[in-house]
């Protein structure tokens, strides 16, 4: 029998996203965030908090990226969670991580994140109960260690992070158990179109 819970942000899994961006002295900012999504083909969209460094950084360079968490880098992408770039200056330095300008858009590439899409800023997407950022897709690098032979990211050897909201945990994806748009697919038959 289910028993009522409440209100709670009761999708899992969310992704671990690390949104880089440059201030106007393109200073370097990485912000951890659950929540967003790819929203067609070539863009994505962000829900960050008016305010944040990340947000502010994005309405004045107009671009950012956007790593995978994984679980090899999974203290550095809490900590970029739990702390603040309005309040703590060297952020990004107290990592010793290494970020270099990307080829595609005005946004920094964080090295040891092994998969990153790059975007241009869209539009900011405000009605009285949203405010997300859209970002075009213009580019995505992955490391080779982490694709299939079939030149596409392999989550099996990504180990990409998944956050829990219902108890704040982090959980390690990566093992397949069907084929999409296959595993269903009995439940086609003696359909008439």
């Amino acid at each position: 029998m289910k028993k009522n819970i409440g209100i709670v942000p009761a999708i899992y899994p969310m992704p671990v996203l690390l949104v880089a961006t440059y201030d106007k002295d393109e200073k370097v900012n990485v912000g951890t965030y659950s929540w967003g999504q790819i929203c067609s083909r070539d863009k994505l969209i962000l829900f960050i908090g008016e305010g944040k460094k990340t947000w502010l950084n994005i309405m004045e360079s107009k671009a950012f990226t956007v790593a995978i968490a994984d679980t090899a880098n999974i203290e550095v992408a809490d900590f970029f969670g739990i702390s603040s770039g309005n309040k703590m200056d060297d952020k990004f330095e107290r990592t010793g991580y290494h970020a270099v300008k990307s080829e595609f858009v005005n946004a920094p590439v964080i090295e040891e994140f092994p998969v990153v899409i790059e975007c241009e800023f869209a539009e900011l997407a405000k009605t009285d109960h949203i405010c997300g950022i859209v970002g075009k897709i213009v580019n995505v690098k992955a490391e080779e260690s982490v694709l299939s032979e079939n030149g596409k990211v392999d989550p099996e050897k990504l180990q990409a992070l998944m956050f829990d909201q219902f108890q704040n945990g982090y959980y390690a994806s990566g093992k397949k158990v069907a084929q999409a748009w296959n595993a269903g697919v009995h439940l086609m038959q003696n359909i008439k179109p």
